[in-house]
């Protein structure tokens, strides 16, 4: 195998419609550049595409998002939350906000995500919420969860920050949790620059929301200024209509962008997936993964990664263990991660984005399979 272009084989590629230039010139020119009628246009699109028309709140990040999530899920200080222990940081960075007590899960050795038999053995009274996320695309055992949050009374977020256009058993991703969040942030299926969507099944919070994000202003308000009154601390956390313009031509061509990540992602696996000393993270339907990373699980990690660096392909860990973060230690004490440890240091991931060509991920799973047997 040849050397091939590094930019060609990046890990991340940021997915821009070719005719963002043109919305952008156009939009630049009118008086709406923060946040206006293009937000929602995009959130009317978005919930279109992937909430069976339910209404959402775009805002300017994931983790924006997740905050709000925990704030309307009704989560306070000292109230326990169960996360999983592997993840991107923002997942519970805005728990610590709050000042809730974070209690980390281990995870599936199947998928890396959270492990539902290890969240029962973390419930307490105290408990308010489950965190889950769907690590790479891949769902989490959703209906398992939900049996545990029903027993015992608490909310399921989801941090689907890498879950766009994912199913789980025919369902979207987005339509069947409490809260569900997405990130638009710059590497992501779509990216508006930075900024991310709550998707909310109790409608009634939707309000609540749309103020939390702009202060605590209700912005539709038509009263006099001075009896807009401010009665709950909110944040700023708005999308703008430059960024909204982006991601709503994204979503136009948002089918075809999946489908080639889908392709991608099909064909590490079918020549991957026999190789013995490889394990590849997916779902039992393959179809249903929103296919934001694949993952393969090796013992011989750092030399597939050094190999793989001289032809100019790059692969990386993208998320860690949030136990070994120092922001977070005071609520790891004692507790062990099997699972974690376990897989700690074998887990890769492989190039998915709109610049890789079926082509070239043939080369790269082939070349693994030869240096990997």
């Amino acid at each position: 195998m040849k050397k091939l272009n590094r930019n060609v084989l990046g890990l991340f590629y940021p997915y821009i419609s070719k005719n963002t230039w043109k919305s952008l010139k156009k939009q630049l020119s009118t008086r709406w550049i923060g946040q206006g009628p293009i937000v929602d246009k995009f959130e009317k699109k978005f919930s279109k595409m992937f909430l069976n028309n339910k209404k959402c709140v775009a805002v300017g990040s994931g983790t924006d998002a997740l905050h709000l999530a925990y704030i309307l899920a009704g989560i306070k200080k000292d109230d326990e939350v169960i996360a999983p222990v592997f993840t991107c940081g923002a997942t519970s960075i805005p728990l610590l906000y709050i000042g809730a007590k974070i209690k980390f899960a281990d995870i599936d050795p199947r998928t890396m995500n959270i492990c539902y038999k290890s969240i029962e053995k973390l419930i307490s009274k105290k408990t308010k919420a489950i965190i889950v996320v769907h690590y790479g695309g891949v769902a989490c055992d959703l209906d398992k969860i939900k049996k545990i949050t029903k027993k015992y009374n608490i909310k399921i977020i989801e941090d689907a920050a890498q879950a766009l256009g994912g199913k789980y058993k025919n369902k979207n991703i987005g339509t069947i949790s409490d809260f569900t969040i997405f990130s638009f942030q710059a590497i992501k299926h779509i990216t508006t620059g930075d900024g991310g969507m709550l998707a909310i099944k109790n409608q009634k919070l939707i309000e609540k929301a749309k103020r939390l994000r702009w202060f605590g202003v209700e912005r539709n308000k038509k009263n006099e200024r001075w009896k807009n009154d401010i009665k709950e601390i909110g944040f700023k956390y708005q999308m703008t209509d430059i960024a909204a313009t982006i991601g709503y031509d994204a979503l136009l061509e948002f089918n075809e962008n999946i489908a080639h990540r889908r392709e991608i992602y099909k064909t590490y696996y079918d020549i991957l997936r026999n190789n013995k000393k490889i394990q590849c993270l997916t779902s039992d339907n393959i179809r249903n993964d929103a296919a934001w990373l694949f993952t393969i699980i090796l013992e011989k990690k750092d030399y597939l990664q050094k190999k793989l660096r001289e032809l100019n392909i790059e692969t990386a860990q993208v998320h860690f263990r949030n136990d070994k973060y120092l922001i977070f230690k005071k609520y790891v004490g004692n507790q062990k991660f099997k699972i974690m440890d376990t897989l700690e240091k074998k887990y890769l991931v492989l190039p998915v984005h709109s610049k890789i060509t079926v082509s070239v991920a043939k080369k790269i799973a082939k070349k693994i399979n030869e240096l990997i047997y």
